[in-house]
């Protein structure tokens, strides 16, 4: 099971966070959002593979766990 950090991520930053029963993994990119982050997801190398239509995705503070 996923579990989330209480930690919140800055721009550069890796996370990794559970959609869907898929585990995915991305670089938080600078935004003005306060509650959330945006993601790139591009760095995944199975992004093609995965059934996700976008490249970036916003994901929530407390549903996410800080990679590097």
């Amino acid at each position: 099971m996923f579990t989330p950090d209480t930690k919140v991520a800055s721009p550069g930053n890796i996370v990794e966070f559970e959609r869907n029963e898929i585990m995915f993994k991305g670089k938080v990119i600078p935004s003005q959002c306060q509650r959330s982050v945006i993601v790139d997801l591009t760095i995944m190398d199975n992004l093609d593979e995965i059934d996700f239509e976008y490249d970036r995705t916003v994901v929530a503070h407390e549903n996410y766990r800080i990679l590097s």
